[in-house]
């Protein structure tokens, strides 16, 4: 399995980016796949979640409501749509790959010890 981010970048508050994760090789059925941030001297941070087959989508407080979530299972590509983006949003955003426990009900992006698979990241910087 491979991550490869892309779409990173340096915008303007307000503005928008559309991240994408190319999961080469992560095929697994019970798969989920998310998205981490992480700024300067602070601890990663669960942003999004989906279930590789569409049934579980979850966002974390800072994503509600601005960032979506979506998927092409065809190509291999999770995507994250963010729009009205802040300065706080401004950190190196990582595309995460596991697979869910037997009684998962819902994605969990509570834990990165849950995702087996990381990729490098790709920064976005949101200027005032």
């Amino acid at each position: 399995v491979q991550l490869v981010e892309s779409g990173g970048g340096t915008v303007q508050a307000g503005g928008s980016l559309t991240l994408s994760c190319e999961a080469s090789g992560f095929t697994f059925d019970d798969g989920m796949v998310a998205w981490f941030r992480q700024a300067p001297g602070e601890e990663r941070e669960g942003v999004s979640c989906i279930w590789r087959n569409g049934g579980s989508i979850v966002y974390g407080d800072p994503a509600k409501d601005r960032f979506t979530i979506s998927r092409d299972i065809a190509k291999n590509l999770y995507l994250l749509q963010m729009n009205d983006l802040r300065p706080e949003d401004t950190a190196t955003y990582y595309c995460a790959a596991g697979r869910r426990g037997w009684f998962a009900t819902r994605c969990d992006i509570s834990r990165t010890i849950l995702y087996d698979f990381w990729g490098q990241g790709t920064q976005v910087i949101v200027s005032s």
